[in-house]
Order: structure tokens, then C-alpha cells, then sequence
């Protein structure tokens, strides 16, 4: 069964000055128990797609269902399954962390000791037991970001949606976050993610749906999205910046290359990159024939396509930053 399925969405923005199709027909079908990160850049409609999936919004053309219920018919039920954590966190500044949680479960209609009780645990597992007592204003951003998502699962919701929830996060939060979503994937929550950060939807998504100026472009898992750039590709940095036309010349003649797009060569850095679909037997053959013909190596390596690749090669142009849409 499909926890999340969603058919021809469209969402079109009109103000005075002009008009913008946010959604432009998407799709999506997002099994019970996995997590499927949706990819986008600045303004390709992925937190629209969100605000719709959970009832905040409803499209102008097109249906969609979580857990089998309809967002626009059966909004009330769907808002009693589903947890929400967007890309900016919805605590109150002026409330203890526990006093949040408190709260977050009383919305969610738990009694009084329901939602103490709830929050009690919750606190312990994203390890806020100790700041429990302080008011907001004393967090970290990594603390305020993990009472947000704690506040999300207030509920035992089966469907949760992260809405680029690690975005601001240093280094060290974003891993323990990563954990954090780990582990509610192990207890069969199905995670809906968007991402500003490719490697993150490499490290978390079971698929990866990219979607670009509202429409759903390219689909699949993250290794079969990498294989779209051409597979693994061999980066040559040559000693002598004059010897880099040379050795381009006979890599290609060498490894057979028939396609010159498929390599590329920057003489300032003395790098050049070629396909290298045999892998690392090719590398070999690589050092073999510079070294025959006395161009000197100072670094070398097999390099596999990365999601951000793969996002410019899909969408020409890569990632932003931020997500308006």
C-alpha cells in the first residue's frame, strides 16, 4: 500500500503583478515504510507539494491521498495522522521545552497526562531531557531544530514530513539529526524529504524524486539517478600544465572515446576527467599510458558521479540555497 500517493497536482500563484504555476501536474507514490526525498531547486514547487500533502493548502487541479485518505475531503483525519516539521522550526520562544511538547500534544488532542507523559519520552530520545526546564530563547539551533521534530511525532504519527529539516544545522547536529530519522524509519514511519542537501537525500531516501519548475523530472534511487551522468569517470591533475592537451590526446585515443563532451580539460588546475565505464582497470590503463609516454602524474583518481552531478546534468543549473515555493 502506498502511504503517500498523489496525482496531476497544479497550484497556481496570482497576485497583481503576475501569475506562477508553483505545481505544474506532479505525481508522487511513496510506499508504506520507506523514505522517498524530493529534490528541487529555488522555487520548484517541493514545499508547496508539502503544504498540500498535509491539508495547509489545497491544489487547483489534481488529488492526493495519505494513508488512503483524500488531503482535501478527509483533511481533519489526515491532520490526525500525519507529523510536520517545516523548514522553520514552530516552537514558542517563550515556553520550556517541555512546556512545548506539552502543548504540541494538547493541539494534537491528548489529555493533560497523555501528552505530559509523551513528552516525557520524547524529550529523553532526542536527548533534551537536561534543557528541558529552559525557556526556547537558550537553544541552539540544533536544540530548537530537535524539539521541532520531537514536537511532530507528539502523536505517533505513521507518515511524517520533513521539510529541509536540517537546513542552518552544523555539521555535528545534522548527523544526529540523520540518526533521529533513521531510527523512525526502523519503527515503519514513511518519511516524506525535502532536501536543499544532495548528500542528504543520499544518506537517508530509499528514492529520490527531482523535481524542476513544478514538474517531476527524473526519478529512482540515488544510484541509478548517479548512473545518468555516465558512471565513473577518472580525474587526471598532470605535473606540467603544458603536457595537458597532450595527455587528453592520448587518453582518448587510449580508452577509445568517441564522444569529446565526455571529457573535459581545465589547463589552469591541469585537470582532466575521462569516462571510465571498465572502472578501476581503466585507471591502470590510464597510469600506463601517460607514464609510457613521460607525462608526469601528480594526482589521480576514480571519481563516482555525486547527486549534485547529477542535478546540474537534469536540471542544467544546480541546487540553490533557499526554497520560496
Amino acid at each position: 500500500m502506498a502511504a503517500i500517493e498523489a496525482t496531476g497536482l497544479v497550484k497556481t500563484f496570482r497576485s497583481r503583478k503576475n501569475t506562477v504555476k508553483a505545481l505544474d501536474g506532479i505525481d508522487l507514490d511513496v510506499p508504506e515504510g520507506s523514505v522517498l526525498g524530493l529534490l528541487g531547486p529555488n522555487g520548484a514547487g517541493k514545499t508547496t507539494t508539502v503544504r498540500i500533502l498535509t491539508t495547509l493548502m489545497a491544489p487547483d487541479e489534481g488529488t492526493a491521498r495519505v494513508l488512503g485518505h483524500d488531503v482535501v475531503k478527509e483533511a481533519d483525519l489526515v491532520r490526525s495522522l500525519v507529523g510536520l516539521s517545516g523548514q522553520y522550526t514552530a516552537v514558542d520562544e517563550l515556553l520550556t521545552g517541555r512546556e512545548n511538547l506539552w502543548m504540541f500534544g494538547r493541539l494534537y488532542r491528548l489529555s493533560g497526562q497523555q501528552a505530559q507523559q509523551r513528552a516525557e519520552e520524547l524529550l529523553e530520545i532526542f536527548d533534551l531531557t537536561e534543557a528541558a526546564d529552559r525557556i526556547l530563547k537558550t537553544y541552539s539551533g540544533g536544540m530548537r531544530r530537535r524539539l521541532d521534530l520531537a514536537g511532530s511525532l507528539i502523536a505517533h504519527p505513521r507518515v511524517l514530513f520533513l521539510d529541509e529539516p536540517t537546513t542552518g544545522l552544523d555539521p555535528r547536529s545534522r548527523l544526529d539529526l540523520w540518526q533521529i530519522i533513521r531510527d523512525r524509519v526502523s519503527e515503519g514511519v514513511t518519511i516524506l524529504l525535502t532536501t536543499q542537501y544532495l548528500e542528504e537525500a543520499d544518506e537517508l531516501a530509499d528514492s529520490i524524486a527531482v523535481v524542476d519548475h513544478g514538474s517531476v523530472i527524473a526519478r529512482g534511487t540515488a544510484d541509478e539517478l548517479k548512473a545518468k551522468v555516465g558512471g565513473e569517470r577518472i580525474e587526471v591533475v598532470v605535473h606540467d600544465p603544458e603536457a595537458t592537451y597532450r595527455a587528453l590526446e592520448l587518453l582518448t585515443s587510449a580508452l577509445d572515446i568517441t564522444d569529446p563532451e565526455a571529457t573535459t580539460m581545465d589547463q589552469h588546475s591541469r585537470r582532466i576527467t575521462v569516462p571510465a565505464p571498465g572502472g578501476s582497470s581503466e585507471l591502470v590503463d590510464v597510469i600506463r599510458t601517460l607514464d609510457g609516454a613521460g607525462i608526469r602524474i601528480a594526482d589521480i583518481g576514480l571519481r563516482r558521479p555525486t547527486l549534485d552531478d547529477v542535478f546540474l546534468t537534469l536540471t542544467g543549473h544546480e541546487a540553490e540555497q533557499k526554497e520560496h515555493v
